[in-house]
């Protein structure tokens, strides 16, 4: 459809012969695996016009430059390499007959699903009945973590070291530092070798690594990497370029390069200027097990609600909303003010953070993290000191890590009672 596009802040219209939605069924931000996943399953639902803004010049999110295997696992019952499992899921979409606008930015809210949105041709308005925010996460800078020294160049987040050497097939420097000893630290780890750069040391505060015995073992421990406990980077040197870094046991290692993984905050601009309300702890929306933020027929899924999962995760949450926002298509009903869920350190974080009982919360995940080492081994949920549901998780409770738990319990939540309270025990 040809369709002048507003430029709202020229007060002029432009006609411009290119394919353009102006009034759509769904529109998800993001093209990352969680925006994909629900696009294409909307689709398959029978939604009919579902569109994809992406502000990459290509959809497929973080996969695309992370080149190595470990993707799709879950969602596709395969190994892919990062670059391959996007492609999948971009040509799944398309085949479905997903619209996907790249190099296109949702910019602010029109109304209450009605978006601001540019791209090459400017500034223009998108209007949809339901909108889902698949907007992802990004890894809190070196500026972010405040840590002094010298400004040489040198410095990078995980996601800008593999565009620059995935995409831009550059080499960052010789000798790299990673601070962190997370997932995605050692994803840094091959993506620095693949570009010819050695991994001197990893550095982490915490008394251990926070990954797989398995990915430490094909990354860290294959390349010889040692791994650095319970010590920070105190200090970066290097005036023109990193010469050096200082731990805070005063250990200093010679480098040019230093790699910040992980410590991850939502992208959660858009969601705020929509008054959606945020989650204090992750950062993230407040969505409950449906997806479902506290504006009615606006969604969140994948990493913009729990930082920071897998890519294949990511992709099931956009299945698993689908049908939730097909639901809301066809009656327009949104559950008033449901039960919060809260945390007791260690644990940080749950998500969701919402409870309606009996709407869409039966068979669903709660994910959680801890925020520090612990020697407790079950997680229990209670509502005024009822409780709930005890039980071991799926997984280690080891900071950075995310675990999920049981939810069969959601059925005996007072609709109108007291939060729900998770906490850590022996």
């Amino acid at each position: 459809m040809s369709a002048p596009i507003s430029r709202d802040d020229h007060n002029v219209d432009v006609d411009v012969d290119v394919d353009v939605d102006v009034d759509v069924d769904v529109v998800i931000v993001g093209g990352g695996p969680a925006g994909l996943g629900a696009a294409t399953s909307l689709r398959q639902l029978g939604v009919r016009r579902v569109v994809v803004l992406e502000r990459e010049a290509d959809a497929g999110g973080v996969p695309r430059h992370s080149d190595h295997l470990g993707y799709g696992m879950r969602d596709l019952h395969r190994v892919r390499s990062g670059p391959t499992y996007a492609t999948e899921l971009r040509t799944r979409a398309e085949r479905a007959g997903v619209h996907i606008r790249t190099a296109t930015t949702a910019l602010d809210w029109m109304g209450p699903c009605s978006l601001r949105i540019a791209d090459c041709y400017g500034i223009a308005e998108l209007s949809a009945r339901a909108v889902v925010l698949a907007t992802g996460v990004r890894e809190r800078p070196r500026a972010a973590r405040m840590i002094p020294g010298d400004r040489g160049g040198g410095v990078f987040t995980t996601g800008s070291l593999q565009q620059l050497a995935a995409l831009h097939h550059q080499r960052p420097g010789r000798r790299a530092v990673i601070v962190g000893a997370e997932h995605v630290s050692f994803s840094a780890v091959l993506t620095l070798r693949h570009a010819g750069c050695e991994v001197v040391a990893m550095v982490t505060p915490l008394p251990h690594h926070q990954t797989y015995a398995a990915l430490r073992i094909a990354t860290a421990t294959r390349h010889r990497v040692p791994i650095i406990t319970g010590c920070s980077v105190e200090s970066i040197q290097g005036r023109g370029h990193v010469e050096s870094v200082t731990l805070t046991n005063g250990q200093r290692i010679e480098c040019d390069t230093v790699v910040f993984t992980g410590d991850w905050i939502p992208d959660n601009e858009l969601a705020r200027r929509g008054g959606v309300a945020i989650d204090q702890a992750h950062r993230g929306p407040i969505v409950d097990f449906a997806f479902r933020t506290s504006r009615p027929g606006v969604f969140a899924i994948g990493n913009a609600v729990h930082p920071a999962d897998t890519a294949d995760i990511c992709a099931l949450d956009g299945r698993h909303a689908a049908r939730f926002v097909q639901q809301w298509l066809n009656s327009f009903e949104w559950p008033a003010t449901g039960v919060r869920i809260t945390a007791i350190s260690p644990i940080s974080w749950v998500s969701p953070s919402v409870i309606h009982p009996g709407a869409g919360s039966i068979g669903a995940r709660l994910t959680l993290r801890v925020a520090s080492s612990t020697s407790a081994r079950r997680i229990v949920a209670s509502q005024g000191g009822t409780m709930l549901w005890r039980g071991r998780p799926h997984g280690r409770l080891i900071p950075n890590c995310s675990i999920s738990i049981a939810t069969t319990w959601i059925r005996e939540v007072q609709p109108n009672g007291e939060p729900v309270v998770i906490s850590a025990t022996n």
